[in-house]
């Protein structure tokens, strides 16, 4: 990387480069964290959670993302039982999409070792984590529009996520005006759409939770004054 022209916008780089890092570390914690206080899983769609583990396989390194995507796993398949997991479960396209998503790494893997093909291998897996973001989250969303509610599913690894990649968007961007060039954006396609894909579901899931079918409303419609409410309201229904 060239040097920096402004001290201000190095500053601002290293800071905003931090924060992303800070959210994104630590945005896996809060399921985890929901499942474990609830004692529940319901709620959380099993596919989103299979196919979010497939797509941190991909880097073939445990890191910490791994190791809470196979916690979220264990919760649902050990610790919680079916009272705890109502009548979720991973749906037969998840697991075609798994055995699919597997099959053509493991296929992949076993060409790149032939052809000493390493940086082909790479950009397969880069590929592979592209789809996954955008296929993910699709259940979960589909399962809260279904539902009507968010309830279960961790706001804050959103609002955790989104926020990470604000100042990645930052971080970019200053580094461009520093720089008076925008290669950053259009010089990783795959890495802008990952992010660009993550930012619109997230967008999707705030929505949800604070727009279409916020705690209050839900409280409310559960309460029995609300019920009351609606009786009186239907009066020849009672009679």
């Amino acid at each position: 990387m060239a040097a920096w022209n402004s001290v201000p916008l190095h500053v601002s780089y290293e800071v905003m480069g931090w924060f992303a890092f800070a959210s994104w570390s630590i945005s896996f914690y809060p399921q985890v964290i929901l499942n474990f206080r609830r004692k529940s899983v319901v709620g959380l769609n099993f596919d989103f959670v299979l196919l979010n583990f497939t797509k941190h396989s991909s880097y073939l390194i445990y890191n910490a993302s791994l190791y809470i995507s196979s916690t979220v796993q264990k919760q649902y398949r050990n610790k919680y039982g079916q009272k705890e997991r109502g009548s979720q479960k991973v749906s037969k396209i998840a697991y075609g999409i798994l055995l699919v998503t597997w099959t053509s790494a493991a296929v992949c893997f076993f060409v790149a070792l032939h052809n000493h093909n390493w940086l082909w291998l790479i950009s397969i897996f880069s590929d592979i984590q592209v789809c996954m973001t955008v296929i993910k989250y699709i259940p979960q969303a589909v399962m809260n529009f279904m539902r009507k509610s968010t309830e279960g599913w961790s706001i804050v690894n959103i609002l955790l996520d989104f926020s990470g990649s604000v100042a990645n968007y930052a971080q970019m961007s200053m580094q461009s005006i520093d720089q008076h060039s925008w290669v950053n954006f259009y010089g990783n396609i795959g890495k802008l759409l990952l992010s660009l894909v993550s930012v619109f579901f997230d967008i999707i899931f705030m929505c949800q939770h604070y727009l279409l079918y916020p705690v209050k409303t839900r409280k409310l419609e559960a309460s029995p004054e609300h019920d009351n409410a609606k009786s009186s309201d239907r009066p020849f229904e009672n009679a």
